[in-house]
């Protein structure tokens, strides 16, 4: 059995990725999105790359399927027909891009996705304020989907541009955590879809991602005790620093 889930690692390998998973669930589940990056970021400091991507595919999917559905299917519908631009193009440049995986250099990748991140959560920070003029909220669509489709491929991280975009409309906790929760799980089935092609996703990788699930779940549920406990202004602040931690950690693969 475990020789289906192992994906060739030893036993110590396996409990810190399970443990990773846990923690990654525990955040995403408290302020709505990071699992995908809290994991690739975890899992491949000891293990390759190309593994720790498929390793996120399936708790992603899964966790991602709870947080869309959490105030009903109703509300989850409404949110596709609302953001359909940018779930649209994210899906269409996360298929392409995720073709090349093999072709990228991942030190400059992490620059560019990081660099925006950490910036754009400081200024926030520091309480200068960054809202688009409603004229502009299509073109912005179009323009955070692209970029959340086009770095999603590559890395499996396409929470950041969504992310910024919600908080520079004044997205409220529930609507952004449910929005968040229908772009990612999305966005998760074009991963999935687009590495099975690319052959990143396959029978003993995406094994290894199934072990995952369960300790996700359990963060996941964990974290849905603090979010409901932080009030709007919390929400906010909490989700801007771990913006900022998450941008300052792809950095640091980077200079590594």
């Amino acid at each position: 059995m475990l020789d289906l889930v192992s994906a060739g690692l030893p036993l110590w390998a396996l409990l810190a990725a399970m443990a990773v998973s846990l923690f990654a669930g525990l955040i995403k589940g408290a302020l709505g999105f990071a699992m995908p990056m809290i994991l690739i970021s975890g899992l491949s400091s000891f293990m390759p790359v190309e593994l720790a991507l498929a390793g996120l595919m399936l708790p992603t999917l899964f966790t991602n399927i709870s947080q869309s559905l959490r105030q009903g299917w109703q509300a989850a519908v409404a949110s596709v027909r609302q953001y359909w631009r940018m779930l649209s193009i994210m899906v269409i440049l996360l298929v392409a891009s995720a073709q090349l995986v093999s072709e990228m250099s991942e030190r400059l990748l992490l620059i560019l996705l990081g660099g925006p991140i950490v910036l754009f959560a400081l200024i926030q920070l520091a309480g200068v304020p960054l809202r688009l003029n409603v004229h502009r909220r299509r073109r912005a669509e179009w323009l955070s989907g692209g970029v959340a489709g086009l770095y999603g491929g590559i890395s499996g991280i396409w929470g950041p541009p969504v992310m910024i975009y919600l908080i520079s409309v004044d997205t409220g906790k529930r609507d952004m955590v449910r929005i968040l929760g229908v772009v990612f799980l999305v966005g998760a089935f074009a991963l999935i879809g687009g590495h099975l092609v690319s052959g990143v996703a396959n029978a003993q990788t995406l094994g290894f991602s199934a072990l995952l699930v369960l300790p996700g779940m359990v963060g996941l549920w964990l974290g849905y005790v603090v979010q409901d406990r932080l009030d709007a202004a919390q929400f906010r602040r909490w989700t801007l620093i771990m913006l900022a931690l998450t941008g300052l950690n792809l950095l640091r693969q980077a200079m590594i």
